[in-house]
């Protein structure tokens, strides 16, 4: 179980958070009500998070943060504050905490913010113990996958996996989620290859009429009439280098089949030929789908899946690896701002903290062109809120604000009831158990049961 501290002078907050994470049976948690005592816990204990109330008498929560910062505590910070301090919350964000959320807390929001702090916590300390093959500074090609700036353990691998296959001459396949730069990682495998002094032809099945497919890679044959001259596809422009074919799901059956041959006997015809052609190229292929499973299977030819899976790699979603996401808006400010001949150097926390908690279902893509607009709007030398244009910036504070600050106002008779029943649940309604765990006298619990009975 991940290991939680909760930091809070007010017991009823406390007690509820404290069966709450116990009731979901996959965190420890320990409550300190005297902020006066959190050094010294945190120096014998070690913990995966800590909820920090921000507002407390003796010690606030902004001076226990700048103490775990100054220390070097590695724990993941989630501050709690009233809905009047976000401005405190930024300052916490500043001194390294990994996101704030406003009282009360709304408990499907508290599990999916510790969630993320807690991988994000896994990840760093992951990158810090990473052994040398797998760390970007020891790829022998690292400059071919620089634009890929990551901390994420699993797009690491990939990177290595990616240029041992580079080295050989076989077929790859590449499929991730819309917007995870496939065709970069491509360049990349191009880059770190024997074939990097050739061509790099990149080729969008999608924008082709499947009919015209054939005639446009494989090239056409002169026609018995002569009234279709010959002309050399995309399979003879790209000789000597590499040829990526983006969304190969798409490619008709009698294609596929003529594609397996160029990769197993490596030949091909033109079209309205009978010469076979001698090809010099690579293929990598890439889809968004996975295409192991049921359904592609059916409709793809079984040897050509079989040629792609041998050398497969995947790239995580940017959702999936949350804590590249300030390192890629970093570097994409940097990008962008050299392009454009901006002077901007950073991105204000309360903007970084709407992209870090945004889903990006277009991906790196989507974040780099929401950065890239931000850097277009601003004449200051950092991005806000308000460097974003107004329609980006209603669709992150909606989205945002719908998955991880929205709640149902209810009375607190209503949330104590409820919560109240759920601890009764969990303990088998063994009422010296539950009141127990929620704080309360055995004569206090029996005090709001009879209510609750006298009010039903």
């Amino acid at each position: 179980m991940n290991k939680v501290l909760i930091v809070d002078d007010d017991i009823a907050v406390t007690n509820h958070l404290k069966v709450f994470l116990m009731q979901t049976e996959r965190f420890e948690s320990l409550v300190i009500n005297d902020s006066r005592k959190v050094m010294d816990v945190l120096g014998r204990e070690p913990f995966e998070a800590m909820l920090l109330d921000m507002d407390m008498p003796h010690v606030g929560g902004i001076d226990i943060l700048q103490a775990v910062h100054d220390q070097g505590i590695g724990v993941a910070v989630v501050v709690l504050t009233g809905v009047g301090d976000v401005d405190l919350a930024v300052r916490a964000m500043k001194l390294g905490a990994f996101d704030y959320l406003t009282k009360p807390v709304d408990e499907d929001t508290l599990l999916s913010v510790l969630d993320a702090a807690i991988q994000h916590k896994a990840i760093r300390q992951s990158i810090s113990r990473l052994p040398a093959e797998l760390s970007t500074s020891d790829l022998t090609h690292g400059e071919a996958f620089a634009q890929f700036p990551t901390q994420d353990p699993a797009l690491i691998r990939c990177f290595h996996e990616a240029e041992r296959m580079a080295a050989g001459d076989s077929c790859i396949f590449i499929w991730g989620e819309r917007g995870t730069y496939k065709q970069m990682l491509a360049r990349a495998i191009h880059a770190a290859s024997p074939r990097r002094g050739g061509p790099f032809i990149p080729v969008d099945i999608a924008a082709y009429e499947p009919t015209r497919f054939a005639a446009a890679f494989f090239g056409q044959g002169r026609d018995w009439s002569g009234a279709v001259e010959e002309a050399p596809g995309l399979v003879e422009q790209a000789a000597g280098g590499t040829l990526f074919l983006d969304e190969v799901d798409l490619l008709s059956i009698p294609v596929q089949v003529r594609l397996r041959r160029l990769i197993q006997a490596g030949d091909f015809y033109r079209e309205s030929t009978t010469k076979p052609l001698a090809a010099d190229v690579r293929i990598i292929a890439a889809s968004h789908h996975d295409l192991t499973q049921e359904y592609y299977k059916k409709m793809f030819s079984r040897d050509l899946l079989y040629h792609l899976m041998t050398n497969s790699l995947r790239i995580p979603a940017l959702q999936d690896r949350p804590g590249d996401i300030p390192l890629l808006a970093e570097y994409f400010l940097k990008v962008e701002a050299k392009a454009k001949s901006k002077k901007i150097t950073g991105i204000d926390p309360e903007l970084m903290a709407l992209l870090r908690h945004y889903d990006f279902p277009d991906n790196t893509r989507e974040l780099r062109n929401i950065v890239a607009a931000a850097v277009a709007d601003e004449e200051g030398e950092t991005l806000t809120l308000d460097s974003l244009p107004p329609h980006v910036r209603e669709t992150l504070t909606r989205v945002v604000d719908e998955k991880t600050r929205s709640f149902r106002p209810r009375p607190l008779a209503e949330v104590e009831r409820e919560h109240i029943e759920r601890t009764l649940a969990y303990f088998n309604h063994d009422l010296a158990k539950a009141a127990e765990a929620l704080g309360l006298s055995r004569a206090a619990m029996d005090d709001v049961l009879g209510d609750r009975k006298a009010g039903s």
